[in-house]
């Protein structure tokens, strides 16, 4: 027996950050959106342990017991006590590091793998509690959508959509470590504050005008990303579709686009300067079997 899932990429929309809690994680207010290019997860049955591999070979992604994949195995067992082993392949389709989840997304195709595959009958509230021990955007990957996010992120509530927003996202080979993001971010910004508030922005998502978001995507990450690397500053003032916003802790740049035509050929014309440039579409769906 298989399983094969599909995990979704996420954007932020708007990412608003507080000072370090005692725990050492950031409040945050954000403003997810889930994409329609999505990591698959095939989970089949295999004696004994757990084996992870890649379809395709990637530079960057851990395979051992830091992957979040392992982690969210290990994490079904000690809830349920199944000692039933798998072998789980991976096709990497999100950027590795790129600030769109994807090792978060691949945990939730786990989880929602594994829990078809060992017939554990873990139900949507049980699988997102222990998405939340395993990262704070777990969570919103298994969820998909369009969502509000509060604490680490990790608490959701889902948001009206007025419309579907076309994108394309500029990929860089060289990654950014979310805690080096984080760090230039504390030293930029030392005094006590918790994060801002995403009302405007919640109500422009709700009506028909993407124009009306322009103004209010908004990421607190920006200029320490930018301290980190300055050679995304050009593309993040590109004035050539309706807005741009760093995705997550970077280095993948989302561009906003009227439409679907304009994103086309967006993403062909920085194609054609020399750039890595994914069309992708969202709100998408969030976790889900496509096939056993």
């Amino acid at each position: 027996m298989s399983v094969h899932v599909l995990a979704p990429a996420k954007i932020n929309l708007a990412l608003r950050v507080g000072s370090p809690r005692p725990d050492g994680f950031h409040p945050l207010t954000t403003v997810f959106s889930s994409l329609d290019l999505f990591d698959e997860v095939v989970a089949e049955e295999a004696e004994g342990g757990l084996e992870i591999r890649l379809a395709d070979e990637v530079a960057g992604v851990p395979l051992g017991e830091d992957n979040l994949m392992a982690k969210a195995a290990a994490a079904l067992r000690r809830k349920t006590g199944t000692e039933r082993g798998a072998r789980l392949t991976l096709t990497k389709r999100i950027p590795v590091a790129g600030g769109m989840a994807g090792g978060s997304a691949d945990a939730a195709a786990t989880l929602v793998g594994l829990n078809e595959l060992w017939e554990l009958g873990l139900n949507a509230d049980e699988l997102a509690e222990l998405a939340a021990e395993l990262g704070s955007d777990v969570p919103f990957s298994l969820r998909g959508g369009l969502a509000l996010g509060r604490g680490r992120g990790e608490q959701l509530s889902p948001l009206r959509v007025g419309a579907f927003h076309c994108w394309v996202l500029v990929t860089s080979t060289r990654g950014l470590s979310t805690p080096a993001v984080f760090a230039a971010y504390d030293e930029l910004r030392p005094e006590p504050h918790e994060p801002a508030e995403v009302d405007e922005l919640i109500e422009a998502l709700a009506g028909p005008d993407l124009s009306a978001l322009a103004p209010y995507l908004i990421n607190d990450l920006t200029e320490a990303a930018l301290q980190l690397r300055p050679d995304l500053a050009e593309l993040l003032s590109s004035d050539r579709a309706l807005a741009t916003i760093l995705s997550g802790s970077g280095p993948t740049i989302g561009i906003l686009c009227a439409d679907s035509t304009e994103a086309d050929l967006l993403a062909g014309a920085l194609r054609a300067e020399g750039h890595t440039a994914i069309r992708a579409n969202g709100p998408a769906a969030g976790t889900h079997v496509v096939e056993r």
